[in-house]
């Protein structure tokens, strides 16, 4: 068993057990889930950097990151930077995110934020629009086509984008649909966690130029961008890189700067 099917085992415990304690109707109520959306996948066709920084506390390949640092002046760092969007990880147990990272993101920024979670039911797309998010993550390795199809087509019902993340040529294969916005390459093989670039460049001549490019892991340095960008990438997702420092505000600044050089 990989960490991705010990993930889903947990996360299907903890979505049934908080169907129990907030009802959809609760959700459908919050302030939030009127508010107008905002498409990262026209920010990033429209972007030189297409920099998707985010927020992230720890991961199991890595352990600890970065505890030290509020929500609040991360969101507002990013968006000073001139950041595209934000990925708030949302996943307590493995990542040390919350729900409640997301929604201080959203008073924080005008961003447009990403949950980022292991959505494996429609009430975690619920949530993700009653929190503030305005695009979700679907993984391929851990849903059906059927999944895929019936959250992606939910998502878009919200006014939320979808980005789907896949890891290899089976994954696309079975993934790709008009329900998509995003589709995004992660460079970090699950079962051994090492990381490369190759990934996205083999894929990205199957990717249909309908959908976005987004490459995920691994782009620690502003070269791996400028080595993916001829391959028709638009979107780079970082989340380490700036999170291990004192100030990823910061960070993303002095990254973004060094790009348009």
């Amino acid at each position: 068993m990989n960490i991705l099917d010990k993930i889903v085992i947990d996360k299907r415990k903890e979505v049934d057990l908080r169907k129990g304690l907030i009802p959809i109707s609760q959700l459908e109520q919050s302030v939030l889930f009127s508010r107008n959306t905002v498409s990262l996948a026209e920010r990033l066709k429209n972007s030189a950097s297409g920099i998707i920084a985010e927020h992230k506390r720890r991961s199991p390949s890595k352990s600890i990151i970065n505890n030290s640092l509020n929500t609040q002046d991360v969101a507002s760092g990013y968006e000073n930077a001139g950041v595209c969007g934000m990925s708030v990880l949302t996943d307590g147990k493995y990542f040390g995110g919350s729900l409640d990272d997301l929604l201080t993101a959203r008073a924080s920024c005008e961003l447009p934020l990403l949950r980022k979670e292991f959505i494996i039911d429609e009430y975690q797309i619920l949530e993700a629009k009653a929190y503030g998010a305005d695009v979700i993550l679907l993984i391929a390795a851990i849903l059906t086509r059927e999944e895929i199809k019936q959250f992606s087509e939910f998502a878009k019902s919200l006014n939320l984008n979808v980005l789907l993340e896949v890891h290899n040529e089976e994954e696309l294969q079975k993934s790709i649909m008009p329900s998509l916005d995003m589709l995004g390459v992660n460079n970090r093989n699950l079962k051994t966690f090492e990381v490369s670039l190759e990934t996205s460049k083999s894929l990205s001549s199957i990717i249909p130029d309908d959908f976005v490019k987004v490459s995920e892991s691994g782009i620690s340095n502003v070269n791996a961008i400028k080595e993916l960008q001829p391959y028709g990438y638009k979107g780079f997702l970082i989340g380490e890189n700036f999170m291990k420092t004192d100030n990823p505000g910061a960070s993303a600044t002095e990254f973004i700067k060094e790009l348009e050089l």
